[in-house]
């Protein structure tokens, strides 16, 4: 039973070591930093592309918004009269009526749909920037985590390499009975396990390399690696001030604002809607009129009786109202996912102090040294194995714990809406 098994593990590792050749098979890497991919982010990304035509067809709305109403121009004439004769004017005979007519906005229409239609871009503009905001938050994210994982992988490589040497060591000291079967074993099932880890991360990264050249768009056979220098820096942040300043940079809080703005428009728009507009025009009458060649002014105007728009004024009032409700709530969102990033980013760079780096690096000897200390007999199996999962639960919560301060500089940059912090 314990030689099939030693077999069974075996073949896991051959499986492990091919996934594993597959992964290191990718040649074509691009080495990037931060600043190069925000910039091919920005000049590529095909929804930020596709987003930029919505604000350019928005101001096509003022432009039409602008324009006067045409000129209206209409004639009636003989067709035929007694003498069968076509659209017969000769010598001053047949009947020519001629009308030109133009309709003039009262109360300061033209004006308030320009304005409604300034707000509707100034709203497209917002959800633009808030697109913007999104997308580069999720760049951000996919670039530290890819690397983050990158030096995982490196952890998880280092302890396979040390535990790969120490199973053809403790094999063949098996071999001629130095060792028991149970070390050998033991051993293989924790190679086994750090195989096994390493193909999950190799899975994570896959999924974020997908993510990250859509974002990039990127050559789908590059392996993009990016380069990160870690640098915590202490950085004195004032929130109230950061509230402030995501309220003049947020797309999401201003696309309300601008959305009440232009409602309270309409409602401006809608009570003139109520104002009568006038026509104005001139008619030219050859015959038909009590004197020949009539030229005449002519002035219309509906009544208003009836219909003084007093639905569309009142549904007007009662949007405008919910809005500033939603602008209201958009704002106490603003203002507590700025405190909650500032707090998260506090605790996230107290946590990362250099004693803990310096004690990083101090770990990484101590490791080495404990592998010579194994191989000399100094310490048992049991020993090692317990030393050899603390290091890798060491290294990766140290990892953990930069992931966790780039995330919320991530956080702190997308609550206010501009970068506050340079990503590391």
């Amino acid at each position: 039973m314990s030689i099939k098994y030693i077999r069974f593990i075996g073949l896991l590792a051959l499986v492990f070591t091919a996934a594993r050749g597959a992964y290191a098979q990718q040649t074509d890497t691009l080495k990037i930093t931060f600043k190069e991919a925000e910039k091919a982010f920005l000049d590529k990304n095909l929804d930020l592309l596709a987003s930029k035509y919505n604000v350019d067809a928005s101001k096509a709305l003022v432009q039409q918004a602008k324009l006067w109403d045409n000129p209206v121009i209409s004639t009636d004439q003989n067709i035929t009269d007694a003498n069968k004769k076509f659209f017969d004017h000769s010598n001053g005979g047949g009947q020519v009526f001629v009308q030109i007519s133009q309709l003039i906005k009262t109360a300061g229409k033209r004006g308030k749909q320009i304005q409604i239609a300034n707000d509707g871009v100034n709203i497209q503009q917002a959800q633009f920037n808030d697109l913007l905001r999104n997308l580069h938050f999720n760049l951000l994210m996919d670039f530290a985590q890819i690397a983050n994982l990158i030096d995982q992988r490196k952890v998880y490589q280092t302890e396979i390499a040390s535990a790969t040497n120490l199973v053809k060591a403790t094999q063949k000291s098996y071999e001629v009975g130095n060792n028991s079967l149970k070390d050998v074993i033991r051993l293989k099932a924790l190679l086994f396990g750090l195989e096994n880890d390493l193909v999950e991360i190799d899975r994570q990264i896959n999924e974020l390399q997908a993510e990250l050249k859509t974002l990039l768009v990127a050559n789908e056979t590059q392996f993009i690696a990016p380069q990160i220098t870690f640098n915590n820096v202490d950085t004195t942040l004032d929130a109230a001030g950061l509230a402030l300043q995501a309220k003049a940079s947020r797309g999401d809080y201003l696309a309300n604002r601008y959305l009440l703005d232009q409602n309270n428009h309409n409602l401006a728009l809608q009570k003139a809607l109520a104002v009568p507009d006038v026509t104005i025009g001139s008619a030219f009458d050859q015959h038909s009129s009590y004197a020949n060649n009539y030229v005449g002014l002519q002035i219309s105007l509906p009544l208003p009786l009836f219909n003084r728009n007093q639905g569309n004024i009142k549904n007007a009032k009662l949007v405008a109202q919910s809005q500033e409700y939603t602008v209201q709530s958009s704002e106490v969102q603003l203002k507590n996912d700025v405190y909650s990033a500032v707090n998260q980013y506090r605790l996230s760079q107290q946590l990362l102090s250099k004693d803990q780096t310096d004690f990083a690096n101090k770990y990484d000897q101590l490791y080495r040294s404990m592998q010579k200390s194994f191989q000399m007999k100094q310490v048992n199996l049991q020993e090692f194995i317990d030393f050899f999962d603390s290091y890798r639960e060491t290294k990766l919560k140290i990892l953990q714990q930069q992931l966790n301060l780039q995330k919320a500089i991530a956080d702190l940059n997308f609550a206010v809406g501009t970068t506050v912090i340079n990503p590391l």
